[in-house]
Protein backbone atom coordinates (compact mmCIF):
# COMPACT_ATOMS: atom_id res chain seq x y z
CA UNK A 1 0.00 0.00 0.00
CA UNK A 2 1.55 3.16 -0.93
CA UNK A 3 0.38 6.75 0.56
CA UNK A 4 0.01 10.15 -1.33
CA UNK A 5 -0.12 13.38 0.84
CA UNK A 6 -1.97 15.97 -1.11
CA UNK A 7 -1.89 19.78 -0.51
CA UNK A 8 -5.14 19.38 2.29
CA UNK A 9 -3.37 18.34 5.38
CA UNK A 10 -5.09 14.61 6.23
CA UNK A 11 -6.26 14.03 2.64
CA UNK A 12 -4.23 11.20 0.86
CA UNK A 13 -4.68 8.97 -2.19
CA UNK A 14 -4.14 5.62 -1.21
CA UNK A 15 -2.82 3.12 -3.75
CA UNK A 16 -3.46 -0.58 -2.97
CA UNK A 17 -1.01 -3.25 -3.91
CA UNK A 18 -2.71 -5.04 -6.38
CA UNK A 19 -2.51 -8.90 -7.70
CA UNK A 20 -3.50 -10.28 -10.51
CA UNK A 21 -2.90 -12.72 -13.19
CA UNK A 22 -4.95 -14.15 -16.55
CA UNK A 23 -7.96 -15.50 -13.85
CA UNK A 24 -8.16 -11.18 -12.87
CA UNK A 25 -7.16 -9.29 -9.77
CA UNK A 26 -6.86 -8.98 -6.25
CA UNK A 27 -6.61 -5.68 -3.40
CA UNK A 28 -7.72 -5.12 -0.29
CA UNK A 29 -10.14 -1.70 -0.02
CA UNK A 30 -9.37 -2.08 3.84
CA UNK A 31 -7.49 -3.22 6.29
CA UNK A 32 -7.32 -2.22 9.93
CA UNK A 33 -3.85 -3.15 10.72
CA UNK A 34 -2.01 -1.67 7.70
CA UNK A 35 -4.32 1.51 7.60
CA UNK A 36 -3.77 2.20 11.57
CA UNK A 37 0.07 1.59 10.81
CA UNK A 38 -0.60 4.90 7.93
CA UNK A 39 -2.33 6.93 10.75
CA UNK A 40 -5.71 6.24 8.88
CA UNK A 41 -8.92 5.06 10.80
CA UNK A 42 -9.35 1.78 11.68
CA UNK A 43 -12.90 1.65 12.18
CA UNK A 44 -15.66 2.06 9.94
CA UNK A 45 -19.76 2.18 11.07
CA UNK A 46 -21.30 2.49 7.63
CA UNK A 47 -20.28 1.24 3.95
CA UNK A 48 -21.91 2.63 0.98
CA UNK A 49 -21.93 2.07 -2.67
CA UNK A 50 -24.14 4.09 -5.16
CA UNK A 51 -24.29 3.73 -9.33
CA UNK A 52 -23.95 6.69 -11.23
CA UNK A 53 -23.98 7.86 -15.02
CA UNK A 54 -21.98 9.71 -17.22
CA UNK A 55 -22.43 13.81 -16.40
CA UNK A 56 -23.94 12.81 -13.09
CA UNK A 57 -22.34 15.61 -10.41
CA UNK A 58 -23.13 14.37 -6.29
CA UNK A 59 -21.94 17.17 -3.84
CA UNK A 60 -20.22 18.83 -2.34
CA UNK A 61 -21.91 16.95 1.30
CA UNK A 62 -20.78 17.34 4.52
CA UNK A 63 -22.29 16.13 8.19
CA UNK A 64 -22.08 18.47 10.84
CA UNK A 65 -22.16 18.32 14.02
CA UNK A 66 -21.46 14.23 13.48
CA UNK A 67 -18.72 14.44 10.70
CA UNK A 68 -18.26 11.78 8.40
CA UNK A 69 -14.60 10.71 7.42
CA UNK A 70 -15.05 8.81 4.46
CA UNK A 71 -12.33 6.13 2.53
CA UNK A 72 -13.82 5.59 -1.25
CA UNK A 73 -13.07 3.78 -4.28
CA UNK A 74 -14.62 3.38 -7.27
CA UNK A 75 -15.03 -0.16 -8.62
CA UNK A 76 -16.62 0.82 -11.89
CA UNK A 77 -15.59 3.60 -14.53
CA UNK A 78 -13.85 6.75 -13.26
CA UNK A 79 -15.13 9.47 -11.52
CA UNK A 80 -13.27 12.91 -11.14
CA UNK A 81 -13.58 12.99 -7.06
CA UNK A 82 -12.77 16.46 -4.79
CA UNK A 83 -12.38 17.16 -1.40
CA UNK A 84 -13.26 20.96 -0.05
CA UNK A 85 -12.45 21.87 3.79
CA UNK A 86 -15.23 23.18 4.99
CA UNK A 87 -13.37 23.74 8.73
CA UNK A 88 -14.00 27.19 10.09
CA UNK A 89 -10.94 28.18 11.21
CA UNK A 90 -8.45 25.65 8.93
CA UNK A 91 -5.53 27.89 6.99
CA UNK A 92 -6.79 25.66 4.23
CA UNK A 93 -10.28 26.94 4.72
CA UNK A 94 -11.96 26.47 1.53
CA UNK A 95 -9.56 25.09 -0.49
CA UNK A 96 -9.94 21.53 -2.70
CA UNK A 97 -8.15 18.72 -3.59
CA UNK A 98 -9.54 15.97 -6.73
CA UNK A 99 -8.28 12.56 -8.01
CA UNK A 100 -9.24 10.85 -10.87
CA UNK A 101 -9.93 7.15 -9.06
CA UNK A 102 -11.01 4.52 -11.91
CA UNK A 103 -11.36 0.55 -11.95
CA UNK A 104 -7.87 0.68 -13.55
CA UNK A 105 -5.92 2.84 -11.69
CA UNK A 106 -7.92 1.24 -8.28
CA UNK A 107 -6.70 3.97 -5.81
CA UNK A 108 -8.77 5.52 -3.33
CA UNK A 109 -9.45 8.66 -1.49
CA UNK A 110 -9.21 8.96 2.17
CA UNK A 111 -11.16 12.34 3.24
CA UNK A 112 -11.09 13.30 6.62
CA UNK A 113 -13.87 14.44 8.85
CA UNK A 114 -14.63 18.61 8.46
CA UNK A 115 -13.96 18.22 4.62
CA UNK A 116 -16.99 18.50 1.96
CA UNK A 117 -16.78 15.66 -0.69
CA UNK A 118 -18.28 15.29 -4.36
CA UNK A 119 -17.57 13.50 -7.53
CA UNK A 120 -18.27 13.96 -11.13
CA UNK A 121 -19.09 10.61 -13.26
CA UNK A 122 -16.74 10.53 -16.39
CA UNK A 123 -17.11 6.58 -17.74
CA UNK A 124 -20.86 5.52 -19.07
CA UNK A 125 -21.09 4.63 -15.48
CA UNK A 126 -19.69 4.23 -11.98
CA UNK A 127 -20.00 2.38 -9.06
CA UNK A 128 -18.52 4.39 -6.09
CA UNK A 129 -18.37 2.70 -3.21
CA UNK A 130 -17.29 4.66 0.32
CA UNK A 131 -16.70 3.44 4.05
CA UNK A 132 -17.90 5.99 7.05
CA UNK A 133 -16.35 6.58 10.13
CA UNK A 134 -19.72 7.84 11.59
CA UNK A 135 -23.52 7.16 10.59
CA UNK A 136 -25.40 9.19 7.93
CA UNK A 137 -27.69 11.44 10.10
CA UNK A 138 -30.23 13.21 8.07
CA UNK A 139 -30.59 16.05 10.41
CA UNK A 140 -27.09 16.48 10.25
CA UNK A 141 -26.66 16.27 6.52
CA UNK A 142 -24.87 19.52 4.71
CA UNK A 143 -23.36 20.80 1.50
CA UNK A 144 -22.04 23.11 -0.42
CA UNK A 145 -22.75 24.49 -4.15
CA UNK A 146 -20.74 22.69 -6.14
CA UNK A 147 -19.85 25.76 -8.64
CA UNK A 148 -19.19 27.74 -5.79
CA UNK A 149 -16.98 30.62 -7.44
CA UNK A 150 -14.94 31.10 -3.87
CA UNK A 151 -13.67 27.64 -3.95
CA UNK A 152 -13.45 27.44 -7.69
CA UNK A 153 -12.77 23.70 -8.16
CA UNK A 154 -12.28 22.84 -12.12
CA UNK A 155 -15.14 20.48 -12.52
CA UNK A 156 -14.38 18.55 -16.11
CA UNK A 157 -18.02 18.30 -17.06
CA UNK A 158 -19.91 21.74 -18.25
CA UNK A 159 -23.72 20.84 -17.55
CA UNK A 160 -23.32 18.35 -15.17
CA UNK A 161 -26.62 16.44 -14.03
CA UNK A 162 -27.81 17.31 -10.82
CA UNK A 163 -29.67 16.41 -7.81
CA UNK A 164 -32.51 19.05 -6.59
CA UNK A 165 -30.40 19.22 -3.10
CA UNK A 166 -27.05 19.79 -4.72
CA UNK A 167 -28.49 22.68 -7.16
CA UNK A 168 -29.50 24.88 -4.66
CA UNK A 169 -27.23 24.09 -1.96
CA UNK A 170 -25.60 27.27 -0.25
CA UNK A 171 -22.46 28.86 -1.17
CA UNK A 172 -19.63 28.34 1.66
CA UNK A 173 -19.98 32.26 2.60
CA UNK A 174 -23.75 32.02 2.97
CA UNK A 175 -23.02 29.09 5.88
CA UNK A 176 -23.68 30.09 8.98
CA UNK A 177 -20.61 29.04 11.24
CA UNK A 178 -22.03 26.56 13.88
CA UNK A 179 -23.03 24.56 10.60
CA UNK A 180 -19.36 24.38 9.85
CA UNK A 181 -16.89 22.00 11.62
CA UNK A 182 -14.13 23.42 13.66
CA UNK A 183 -10.69 23.13 12.69
CA UNK A 184 -8.65 21.38 15.42
CA UNK A 185 -4.85 20.90 15.00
Amino acid sequence: MKIIETELPGCVVIEPAVFGDARGSFFETWNAERFAAHGLPSRFVQSNVSTSVKGVLRGLHYQWPRPQGKLVTVLAGEVYDVAVDVRRGSPTFGCWEAVVLSEQNRRQFWIPEGFAHGFAVLSDRAVFSYLCTELYCAEHDAGVRWNDAKIGVDWPINLPTLSAKDESAPFLRDISKERLPEYRP
